[in-house]
């Protein structure tokens, strides 16, 4: 696993349970503030028996993006659901309520 990846799961790591983060929040948190689509490629590429709470991860319009693998989107939906994260009738988060802040 690259350095880089490796920040972005530290990262992914802290978020609490019942919140979510954006790929660009992540990227901007690593200091690679335009790498939102380099944290996808990073969370897809998560080995086997890892502890990085991907599912925690959505775009920045609170939704959740869709995957290569048939039905991962609806998945990583009921992993949400089940911490208490409720969508909306159209799929989306709200991140006003969900999103999760970083200490300053």
């Amino acid at each position: 696993m690259s350095s880089y990846y490796a920040e972005i799961y530290q990262v992914v790591r802290v978020v609490p349970y019942g919140h979510v983060v954006t790929y660009g929040q992540v990227a901007r948190l690593i200091g690679r503030p335009r790498h939102a689509r380099q944290v996808g490629y990073a969370l897809a590429a998560l080995p086997d028996k890892h502890d990085v709470p991907w599912h925690r991860v959505v775009n920045a319009r609170g939704e959740v993006s869709r995957r290569a693998i048939t039905d991962y989107e609806d998945y990583q939906r009921v992993l949400l659901e089940d911490e208490g994260v409720e969508f909306d009738h159209l799929g989306k988060i709200d991140l006003r309520r969900y999103q999760w802040r970083e200490p300053e």
